[in-house]
């Protein structure tokens, strides 16, 4: 018999459905404080179908799109549950609203758009172009120093960055 859609779900259940050892679930509680399933005698903990859906987003962002714990948190906190529900669904409409709801917030309170947060952070040091095959003079690369990088090529970084991620994930798999 299989269980309702609205129904709670014990913590083997959702390892099962997610594919996660337990013990990571149990890490990610420690980690997002957002997941709190119901805990009844004994410690047994009951997770609600709004606890799996953000696991499920949670689960993406960081095995499917390469972040950190820290990064998640940080969508957490700054753009909500429904955000990261919504990426985790695959849900494009809701992720662009709720970014769109956000940016229109920020520009309310007369706060600059989020474009610039989306750097990390910057090299602690210059990176060898040799290593690169780019040899060549630094005023040939594409971009100078003290410029910033386009949108265009930030969005192109982090594309290379979540393909080599995943080959590296895909790699670990192997061994």
């Amino acid at each position: 018999m299989e269980k309702s859609a609205d129904a709670f779900r014990t913590i083997s259940e959702v390892a099962e459905e997610l594919d996660l050892p337990q013990h990571v679930l149990r890490f990610w509680e420690t980690r997002f404080s957002q997941i709190k399933p119901m805990k009844r005698g004994g410690g047994r903990r009951y997770y609600r179908p709004q606890d799996v859906e953000l696991i499920k987003g949670i689960r993406h962002m960081l095995y499917d799109q390469g972040y950190t714990i820290k990064g998640v948190q940080k969508l957490l906190r700054e753009n909500g549950n429904q955000f990261v529900v919504a990426i985790g669904r695959g849900d494009v409409a809701a992720v662009e609203a709720i970014a769109a709801q956000k940016i229109a917030e920020a520009e309310a309170k007369g706060e600059k758009s989020g474009d610039e947060e989306m750097l990390v952070g910057t090299p602690k040091v210059k990176p060898n172009r040799r290593f690169f095959g780019l040899s060549r003079g630094d005023e040939e690369g594409p971009v100078k120093d003290g410029e910033k990088l386009t949108r265009e090529n930030r969005a192109l970084l982090q594309e290379a960055l979540f393909d080599l991620l995943e080959c590296k994930r895909l790699l670990d798999q192997v061994r």
